[in-house]
């Protein structure tokens, strides 16, 4: 390299080396500057930031002294008005006191005054004994008997007088409110009914309920228990059977088959089961609303059952269950024009034949049963001494019992009331299926045609064909001993073993 260029370069690069180092302290200096001035204004804002800070604590400090102060007046009033009550508690304290011992004082000095009097009394009554020369007790006796035989014939005829007055305003006023109870009560007339009928909607529907060799109409009574009659009238099934409860199972499931159109025996028993459910929810309903109407409620679900069983039952042909209702309306206005419990015997009165829905399954007269299950479902002893009071064999000790009784004879006796044939036939019925249920083995028993025929179903695995010919003899030697009746009663036991498998 020439030594020109060389020392060309050599100026070049000193020179940029001082250029480099002026330009270095210049950004040196301005960066110090710049750096300056950011810490003054930190500094500037912190004393700001430090001066509200110390102007807002002394702010919440006079206030929370404020506070203090108000809290302080406020409790020292408190205080004050604590301390004038006790002031006042403690003057009245000893006000009481004062007076209770001056009342204790007055008491002695009255009870003293007392013992004062009755010495004086009993003094004079000593100078009266010695004046008069008999004892007190003589001469209140003598007083009487010389006032009673100066008066007897006048008390005398004063008491008859007032016995007959009574006696017949008793009996006008009990006619009176009788005459009024019956006045307020409209019921129906009872029926005799031993019958059920079922429209058919084509002859052709006939032959299918009757079915091949009468299978079909066989296994309806079977199920059922009733007499089913195809050919008497046209148009119609007739269901005739004593029991009600059976006629309306029976017709509910017959209506139900002629609906469906399919009818063979397995299909009759299915429905039949269906037809008995259905009237078992029917009675639950009777039962409840027959309660709202006799307003009798919040009775237990199991006396709600068996009253609405009643709905199918007659007494005399009196309907049970509207019986009972009439007789809760004429008690609870009999009871309320005499002031004896309304409540008793509107639910006595309602209660009173409850024993009538089990007598078929326990034994004993319907009101000493109304006993046994009121006692059972814990009602009252009033409610249920009023209830099985209703007949004579047991005396009624309080008014609701008698109110009960009247309304029983007064619902029972009013004309068209009952009638006396069907209850006869319907117990007739009874006696002779209870007489067959007596035997061991049995599964159904009917007694059907009016009584002249009674079907007996017994279970196959308890009772061979052999014993089944014996039984039906049995049956009838006691049907015989034991019953009276016209004509010929025709004892039939069916036994009957079915196979069943099914398919899968």
């Amino acid at each position: 390299m020439e030594p020109i260029t060389l020392g060309v370069a050599v100026v070049a690069l000193a020179a940029g080396v001082g250029a480099k180092s002026a330009y270095d302290k210049t950004r040196t200096k301005a960066a110090e500057g710049e750096a300056k001035k950011v810490i003054d204004n930190a500094k500037s804002k912190a004393k700001e930031i430090t001066l509200a800070a110390k102007e807002e604590s002394v702010k919440i400090a006079e206030e929370a002294k404020a506070d203090e102060k108000r809290r302080r007046e406020k409790l020292d009033d408190a205080e004050k008005r604590v301390a004038n009550r006790e002031t006042n508690l403690d003057d009245k304290f000893s006000e009481l006191e004062r007076k209770s011992d001056n009342l204790k004082s007055s008491e002695k000095e009255i009870e003293a005054i007392k013992d004062e009097l009755r010495a004086i009394r009993k003094k004079q009554e000593e100078n009266l004994e010695k004046i008069a020369k008999l004892k007190k007790n003589d001469a209140t006796k003598k007083i009487m008997e010389m006032t009673e035989k100066d008066i007897k014939h006048d008390l005398v005829e004063y008491i008859e007088k007032r016995k007959r007055e009574a006696k017949e305003t008793a009996d006008h006023n009990a006619a009176e409110i009788m005459v009024e109870a019956m006045e307020r009560m409209a019921t129906e007339v009872a029926t005799e009914r031993v019958v059920t009928t079922v429209p058919l909607p084509s002859d052709d529907i006939k032959g299918r309920i009757i079915g091949k060799e009468g299978r079909n109409i066989q296994a309806l009574e079977r199920a059922t228990g009733v007499d089913i009659l195809v050919d008497e009238t046209p148009g119609v099934v007739v269901v005739s059977g004593f029991d009600p409860v059976r006629r309306q199972v029976a017709r509910v499931a017959i209506e139900k088959l002629i609906k469906d159109g399919r009818i063979h025996p397995a299909r009759i028993e299915e429905v039949v089961r269906k037809a008995q459910d259905e009237i078992e929810d029917e009675i639950k309903k009777a039962g409840e609303e027959a309660g709202r109407e006799a307003g009798v409620v919040g009775l237990p679900p199991e006396i709600v059952r068996l009253m609405g069983s009643m709905k199918f039952r007659t007494s005399y042909s009196q309907n049970v269950l509207k019986h009972s209702v009439e007789m809760a309306h004429l008690a609870a206005m009999i009871a309320e024009e005499v002031g004896a419990d309304v409540r008793i015997s509107r639910r006595a009165a309602y209660l009173h034949d409850l024993g009538k829905a089990v007598t078929h399954e326990m034994e004993g007269k319907h009101h000493h049963l109304t006993r046994v299950l009121l006692e059972k479902y814990g009602l009252d002893e009033p409610t249920i001494h009023a209830a099985e009071a209703h007949h004579d064999d047991i005396e009624a000790t309080t008014p609701e019992a008698v109110i009960v009784r009247a309304v029983d004879a007064l619902s029972a006796g009013r004309p068209g009331a009952r009638g006396d044939s069907v209850e006869n036939f319907g117990k007739r019925m009874k006696d002779l299926e209870n007489i067959a249920n007596t035997f061991p083995g049995l599964e159904k028993t009917y007694a059907m045609s009016a009584g002249r025929e009674l079907r007996v179903f017994v279970k196959p695995a308890d009772v061979d064909d052999l014993s089944a010919i014996k039984l039906a003899r049995d049956i009838a030697t006691k049907i015989e001993a034991t019953l009276k009746y016209p004509g010929t009663i025709k004892v039939n036991v069916i036994r009957e073993t079915r196979a069943e498998e099914y398919a899968k």
